[in-house]
């Protein structure tokens, strides 16, 4: 039998580094604390921590076991949450992972009809790379994540969002590059500006130059779309966005889409959560707002 006791003593004195801390949190005594611990250890045949001069600090194979016992706790805490939100819809809160182009582009018009409707739901946004989000969703840490497919990862479910076109924009100084249709080589002779390299739109775009035969380099690396946009309207080069999400400064000519001779494949916007784990009532009916067909 696993004694889950032990295991909350083990996690609240590596959470704070200090054994005299998580007594205080577990309204305990500091040698029960000491007790419990030694006690976890002689049942792993394993050291958990050493002790310093400012407390406790994991060994390399507490370090490990804390990896787990976090995720259970952060589990546990959002099952707390979402027995809570079962008994009362009218509050709540719902943890959505993306990245920052996604979360100003294209969920803003959701959270804003959301918010009207249920105005007591709060809801938080993390911000990171489609790696980042997959692992703050494993680890219990948000309900769901906005993400470009395709992905794939049997633990989770992708509920597939809207279609994004990507293109090649630039602004005034190359605007020669949107006369007429450019081959990748040609474009390759031009300075290139992409997003960070661990985006799933700079692999999606790399790997269409490979299939071509062709090295992507790009001249500037940015870590925001909106930063993309910029440097390609002042003149640093040609920038890699997501159509839709300049389709103002299209329609305003300050940016200009250079066509390729190559046809750029169409991606999915998906929403991700993971598969056998229940959604509360506010985040399921967020992700059934994003599935709904636009009027």
């Amino acid at each position: 039998m696993i004694n889950f006791e032990l295991y909350k003593v083990f996690y609240l004195t590596a959470k704070s580094g200090s054994l005299s801390k998580a007594a205080k949190e577990l309204f305990i005594t500091q040698p029960s604390v000491s007790h419990s611990i030694k006690l976890l250890e002689d049942n792993l045949g394993l050291q958990l921590f050493a002790r310093t001069s400012k407390g406790v600090e994991l060994t390399k194979e507490g370090a490990v076991l804390y990896s787990y016992i976090e995720q259970a706790y952060n589990f546990i805490s959002l099952a707390e949450v979402k027995l809570s939100e079962l008994r009362n819809f009218s509050s709540g809160e719902i943890k959505i992972g993306g990245s920052d182009s996604l979360c100003k582009h294209y969920l803003l018009p959701f959270l804003e009809s959301f918010h009207e409707q249920f105005p007591h739901v709060q809801i938080n946004l993390v911000n990171g790379t489609t790696p980042e989000i997959v692992k703050q969703l494993k680890e219990g840490k948000i309900d769901m994540g906005i993400v470009r497919t395709p992905i794939l990862d049997d633990q989770l479910q992708v509920r597939e969002g809207i279609t994004i076109q990507d293109c090649f924009v630039t602004g005034p100084k190359y605007r020669e590059l949107s006369k007429h249709r450019v081959s990748l080589s040609k474009l390759l002779s031009y300075p290139i500006i992409l997003f960070s390299r661990n985006s799933s739109s700079r692999k999606f775009i790399t790997r269409l130059f490979q299939e071509h035969g062709l090295i992507l380099e790009p001249e500037i690396e940015l870590g925001s779309v909106d930063l993309l946009i910029e440097f390609a309207k002042i003149g640093f080069g040609v920038s890699f966005v997501t159509k839709e999400f300049v389709a103002k400064e299209l329609e305003e000519g300050t940016l200009f889409e250079v066509k390729l001779d190559v046809v750029i494949p169409s991606t999915k916007i998906g929403i991700i959560t993971l598969k056998n784990m229940p959604l509360s009532n506010s985040a399921a009916a967020f992700v059934a707002k994003l599935e709904k067909p636009a009027d």
